[in-house]
């Protein structure tokens, strides 16, 4: 089994193939084009790998120690965009927590987690949302809110920076890695949000590879900004699905897409200490060239299979925090609002007393007793 490999240097357009036809590229390892484009390819559908075991559990040593319906798309937004959040009114009051979490969070422990994978928006001069188009970059120096909901198509091409920025802004937070593993493996710490075993037509993934459809084999020809990048990829029809269209791909808590659809960003940065604790997942897994300081994102995307771990151990270690494709998305956590139970008000002092007088000396057995007389 090979983890990765600890590299140096900042080639961006050297290997922009580098896990290519996986959906990302650009690692930071000094690659040569093309020299690992089979690191991430499907080489079979998303059945169960033969290094899944039999149990079909896996709890991270990190974690160890410590509906879908489908509204019309807006006349005015790009192909799939729904037209849900497309509200021109004022912003409403903000809806009643549910177990201590927004409606579209759910509850884990003491966190909760988007149900749904996000997707941006902006705010009008009046308050309204307006959508941002999921298969365009994000603008420079524009606020983004992330929103979670059933039915549109999620937000691609986005980096980890921004990712965290739309998070915040939203009054909440990019999951922790461990947060993000144990959504997706749920209560059974499965390998998959529905179980043990991967089933092929469950979640959204193991598709072809839409750089080679549009831009040709030839990775050396692959470029950044122009292919990894081009917003005709995320509207294609048949690949990128609308957040919960699938509908069996939800974890035991009631999360969809963990697994296939886009990568998903999380907190956290790639190091020695991060690289040992995906070495006690024993899984295979394709070598991955990574630095320190590198982000992690989780669970593959619609053209991955378990090139980088099965299911919810699907951990993609290559990329800086600013790095973004037609593969990578996102979804926030937040800390739960915990009813505690009111703490008893403090017992009441008993008012000073008088101060009780002191005992007066007693005489003691030797003051009693006469002296015996002296001699004369």
């Amino acid at each position: 089994m090979s983890m990765g490999t600890k590299t140096g240097g900042w080639a961006m357009l050297g290997v922009l193939a580098a896990l290519a036809v996986g959906g990302c590229a650009a690692d930071t390892s000094g690659q040569a084009p093309g020299q690992a484009l089979a690191a991430e390819r499907p080489d079979a559908p998303a059945e169960a790998s033969g290094s899944a075991a039999s149990s079909g559990t896996n709890v991270p040593a990190a974690l160890a120690l410590g509906g879908s319906a489908t509204p019309g798309a807006s006349a005015s937004a790009p192909p799939g965009l729904a037209s849900a959040s497309a509200s021109a009114s004022a912003p409403p009051a903000p809806p009643a927590l549910v177990d201590g979490c927004p409606p579209e969070m759910t509850r884990i422990a003491k966190y909760c987690v988007d149900r749904w994978e996000a997707h941006l928006v902006t705010r009008a001069p009046d308050g309204g949302v307006v959508p941002h188009p999921h298969n365009h970059r994000p603008d420079q120096g524009v606020r983004y809110e992330a929103r979670s909901e059933a039915g549109v198509f999620p937000q691609a091409y986005i980096s980890r920076v921004e990712s965290e920025a739309a998070c915040k802004n939203a009054g909440k937070r990019l999951c922790t890695f461990p947060e993000w593993r144990r959504a997706c493996q749920g209560t059974r710490w499965g390998r998959y949000p529905y179980g043990g075993r991967a089933r092929s037509t469950i979640c959204n993934s193991g598709k072809d590879h839409l750089l080679t459809r549009f831009f040709g084999p030839n990775a050396n020809h692959w470029k950044y900004e122009e292919n990894f990048n081009a917003p005709e990829l995320d509207v294609e029809p048949g690949f990128l699905a609308r957040t919960g269209e699938h509908q069996g791909c939800v974890s035991t808590e009631g999360a969809y897409d963990l697994v296939g659809n886009l990568h998903e960003w999380v907190s956290g940065i790639v190091d020695d200490r991060f690289m040992e604790i995906l070495e006690r997942d024993d899984v295979e897994r394709k070598k991955q060239h990574w630095n320190t300081g590198n982000g992690i994102f989780m669970g593959g995307f619609f053209s991955t299979t378990d090139q980088l771990g099965p299911g919810c151990l699907y951990t993609t270690v290559a990329h800086e925090p600013r790095y973004h494709d037609y593969s990578t998305g996102f979804r926030c956590c937040a800390k739960a609002v915990v009813d505690e139970p009111p703490k008893p008000p403090p017992a009441a002092k008993k008012p000073p007393g008088k101060p009780k007088p002191k005992p007066k000396p007693q005489p003691t057995a030797a003051a009693s007793v006469p002296a015996s007389p002296g001699k004369p």
